[in-house]
């Protein structure tokens, strides 16, 4: 099936906006992209371990004390995340000759933007299905009338699980994002520096997080998370020796390999856009904080789920 492209010389390169959604969820998921993959050689070649930072606590020393005793030393002890690559995600594309000759003039963004867009689209929804598929320890009902006060009862789960305060986001879909409008606690979020995508998708700020919808997610559910809730892994494949062109390359922070080649069979170039790619959610072996006579256990608590209230389990 041949490709449809407007010719140059009609459009002028005045290219009209595509209806296409913004991409923001990997943004605000616990990244690790890396381009030209070398896998591991072993039975762990499928999974990429994220190395999270070791934390440890200061001690006082008595003031003018008689130097009897020695001061306490500590053991720093870094853990991990595991994240297993699952997902091989490509989109191909065949240009004939005379599409390349006489339809195409501007291969960047008439080809391979739409290709990298496709990826990164379907990336996307890998992440959403694993926010909206985790169980949690606590999903909270929107106050339709007020959603401030849900997000006021969000914030406080996540401190009282001891959830650091840097990295903190609220992601909803579009009907929470109408509630929350309707509110008056909402107020303008700085996103200076930001893409302009990631402006656009800016709802405000509200209750200490910075809100931002996103149609990759049910209208009727949104979540209060920690960047850590959700590590994923964006890996390009090797370029193979075989390709006439090929480079790695980062697209909205997701690591891509781009080959082509061409078809003599056929007479056509192939444009192939790939990426290797895991996501998982963390849990912690904490007593649930909404629940003060639980003992600890591995939990989800790093994120909360809100529902709008015909979505809310009973």
């Amino acid at each position: 099936m041949a490709n449809s492209f407007l010719k140059p010389e009609i459009i002028s390169r005045a290219m009209l906006g595509l209806l296409e959604r913004d991409i923001v969820l990997p943004r605000f998921v616990w990244r690790d992209a890396e381009a030209d993959f070398r896998g591991r050689v072993g039975p762990k070649g499928d999974t990429v371990t994220i190395r999270v930072p070791a934390r440890t606590a200061a001690h006082e020393y008595a003031w003018r004390n008689d130097r009897s005793s020695g001061i306490t030393m500590d053991e720093l002890t870094e853990d991990s995340v595991d994240v297993k690559l699952t997902h091989d995600v490509y989109n191909g594309i065949p240009i004939t000759d005379e599409e390349l000759t006489l339809d195409i003039g501007d291969f960047g963004s008439q080809v391979l933007a739409p290709q990298t867009r496709a990826v990164a689209e379907y990336l996307e929804n890998l992440i959403a299905a694993e926010m909206t598929g985790a169980t949690y320890a606590n999903t909270l009902t929107v106050d339709t009338s007020d959603p401030y006060k849900t997000l006021v009862d969000a914030r406080a789960l996540l401190n009282k699980a001891n959830v650091p305060f840097a990295d903190r986001f609220c992601v909803i879909g579009a009907d929470v994002e109408s509630a929350m409008l309707k509110s008056d606690h909402l107020a303008n979020a700085d996103t200076a520096g930001d893409s302009q995508a990631l402006r656009d998708a800016s709802v405000g700020r509200m209750a200490g997080f910075n809100v931002f919808v996103t149609n990759s997610l049910p209208a009727n559910v949104g979540f209060a998370f920690h960047r850590t809730a959700y590590p994923a892994v964006f890996r390009a494949p090797v370029v193979p020796d075989g390709a006439t062109f090929g480079q790695s390359a980062a697209y909205g922070g997701i690591a891509m390999r781009w080959i082509k080649d061409y078809d003599a069979t056929h007479l056509q170039d192939r444009s192939i856009v790939s990426t290797f790619f895991g996501v998982t959610h963390v849990t912690d072996n904490v007593v649930n904080p909404a629940d003060p006579d639980s003992t600890a256990a591995d939990i989800f608590v790093r994120s909360v789920k809100l529902a709008m209230p015909e979505d809310t389990e009973e």
